[in-house]
């Protein structure tokens, strides 16, 4: 649900009712991840996937029916044997999906959703819980927990199950993470089962781009295409301009390793150091390589590289630290232009950060998409 915020606070600013299919769990080769949805309202309008198109048509009538109902359900969609022609996933993938109506009359649950979508749209870390299924009284409430640690809503007579997860969304939020919760439904691991889905609403990765050259403008659009926060940092104030990076959302003119010591990072941060100039580069990555970002990439011939190498070694950046170092940058796809040397390097970004090979899949037996994170539960079923 959070993944479309920004669409569905003007929703809720508008005053519509809407309902919403979140997928809860994914099983095999399923296109969408947890918390990728589809939202219908009253007048029909859809916004948002929870599938590659195989069954966002199912979806779209059980949202045009929990709008009517005002009642949650929990589907699962995949495959079927028996049936080639029935609503599933062609790809063998297995999908459950959550329906909940978002409705004004439902005032309480629909004010904490809204808050979660308001805080989403603008960027601010946030993480909502519901209730996926277990006992029908707990069945649409949720719970909205904010970076600082504020909750709102909750889940009615158990408070000690507001406390315990509160508890889990932070630490779901803290790493980013939206997957199920299974827990017990008074808030400890005893008594009747209750799933809840956790979402999380962080914002945008960093990417930080070294070096103000053409090839650097050609990455900037595609790291903004992947939907990172761009910086581009140069010493050079006649390269580092807005004319020639309209696309970035922030340009830096300091000497790149002045500015990485100062600035904040985290561990989705991606460097791409484009200067291979060695008074930038060696100062540079002796202190990236010792921060704990996602990636940290460096542009220059071979024999380039082995040069930087020595250089680094010769101010005491150990083995281990070297071996972070993503060089010369990119995937072998041939690239040559800009452009094509930017999809080399945003290839190289996914792969790393999804666990794939960057081998062509044809001929391939390896899963085309990879678990990057503990599996979460899956539950089948419907909610009434």
């Amino acid at each position: 649900m959070l993944d479309i915020a920004e669409e569905l606070n003007r929703w809720v600013e508008q005053g519509r009712d809407f309902a919403v299919a979140t997928v809860v769990a994914v099983g095999g080769s399923a296109p969408r991840q947890p918390g990728a949805a589809l939202a219908v309202d009253r007048e029909g309008t859809a916004i948002g996937s929870v599938s590659g198109g195989c069954v966002e048509g199912a979806v779209y009538e059980l949202c045009r029916e929990a709008l009517e109902s005002g009642t949650s359900v929990l589907e699962r969609f995949g495959y079927s044997d028996d049936d080639a022609f029935a609503v599933g996933l062609t790809c063998g993938g297995v999908i459950d999906i959550l329906v909940t109506p978002v409705r004004v009359r439902d005032g309480a649950v629909r004010g904490v959703l809204a808050a979660a979508l308001a805080a989403a749209a603008v960027g601010e870390a946030a993480a909502v819980a519901r209730v996926v299924s277990g006992p029908a009284d707990l069945m649409g409430r949720a719970l909205l927990v904010r970076a600082d640690g504020s909750a709102e809503g909750g889940f009615g007579a158990h408070p000690e199950l507001d406390r315990t997860v509160a508890g889990e969304a932070r630490a779901y939020l803290d790493a980013g993470r939206t997957a199920t919760l299974e827990i017990g439904e008074q808030g400890s691991r005893c008594g009747a089962p209750l799933t809840l889905l956790v979402e999380s609403s962080v914002p945008a990765p960093r990417m930080i781009v070294f070096g103000a050259i053409d090839f650097a403008s050609a990455l900037v659009r595609m790291g903004k295409f992947l939907g990172y926060r761009v910086t581009v940092c140069d010493a050079r104030p006649v390269f580092a301009t807005a004319a020639r990076f309209p696309d970035a959302d922030e340009i830096v003119v300091e000497w790149p390793h002045d500015y990485l010591a100062r600035t904040d990072v985290d561990a989705r941060t991606v460097l791409c150091v484009l200067t291979h100039d060695a008074k930038f580069d060696v100062p540079l990555l002796r202190l990236a390589l010792r921060l704990p970002v996602a990636y940290v990439g460096a542009m220059g011939s071979r024999r380039t590289h082995l040069d930087r190498e020595a250089r680094l070694r010769e101010v005491g950046v150990t083995e281990l630290e070297l071996a972070r170092l993503r060089s010369p940058i990119g995937l072998d796809l041939g690239a040559r232009t800009p452009e094509e040397v930017a999809v080399s390097i945003a290839s190289e970004i996914v792969a790393h950060r999804r666990g794939g090979s960057g081998a062509s899949l044809t001929g391939a037996h390896t899963p085309i998409h990879h678990e990057t994170g503990p599996r979460p539960s899956r539950r089948i079923g419907s909610v009434a």
